[in-house]
């Protein structure tokens, strides 16, 4: 059977690339200040975009290099296990909770973007395939790198105030949340229905907690 090629994730670094390109070379229309995730932006103008947009943009070249590079071997190998259309559900599903997660907890003022939090949503589907593949011996060495990678990363973004710390984890609760509702094809005995109904409550759960907190910290309430 022969292994079809990860285009999604080509097709995602391509238009990454492109976006990082435009900022490059016409910096004049500041598209980082258009796609990024503002709070106020959101709230005040109804850009309601910034949900989604901000895993196009990256603030200079060592930022955009190294989301592209784990971007490349993570996607690659998330495709592979997941199939096209629920890893690129995972991805987007992973950066929604990252960009919900900055406009929730985030300093009002914070104009955050980078594809990291649609990546850390690819380590935390990760983790909940090998949590379910705990027989495997391949699954678990990998599982061990990336859980590893995943909390040097988190201890560093404790201390570097550049990092999205809460972006990072957003993503990552939202790819476990959605790696746990997706499953993987042909997988049903390892993935129940109760688990992916649950998994369901809880991502709608954080999404509208993530609303209300976000809406509130400048001062409008939604309810």
């Amino acid at each position: 059977m022969r292994k079809e090629k990860p285009y999604v994730t080509y097709a995602i670094l391509a238009v990454n690339s492109i976006v990082f390109l435009m900022q490059y070379l016409l910096p004049e229309i500041m598209i980082e200040n258009e796609l990024g995730m503002f709070a106020p932006s959101v709230v005040y103008q109804q850009e309601y975009w910034r949900f989604l947009t901000p895993m196009l943009i990256h603030f200079g070249l060592a930022h955009f290099a190294l989301n592209s590079v784990v971007l490349y071997y993570m996607g690659q190998q998330c495709e592979a296990i997941f199939g096209q259309w629920r890893f690129a559900l995972l991805y987007f599903l992973s950066g929604l909770m990252g960009n919900l997660a900055s406009f929730a907890f985030n300093h009002p003022n914070t104009l955050s973007g980078g594809a990291s939090t649609a990546i850390f949503g690819l380590f935390g589907g990760f983790l909940v395939i090998g949590y379910h593949y705990r027989d495997n011996r391949a699954f678990q060495a990998l599982t061990k790198q990336f859980g590893m990678f995943i909390l040097l990363n988190l201890v560093f973004g404790v201390f570097d105030t550049s990092i999205d710390l809460w972006g990072h984890l957003g993503g990552l609760l939202g790819g476990a949340l959605a790696g746990m509702i997706l499953a993987v094809p042909h997988a049903e005995d390892r993935f129940s229905t109760r688990e992916r109904i649950t998994g369901v409550l809880f991502f709608l759960f954080f999404f509208v907690i993530a609303i209300l907190l976000g809406f509130r910290k400048l001062g409008l309430p939604i309810l």
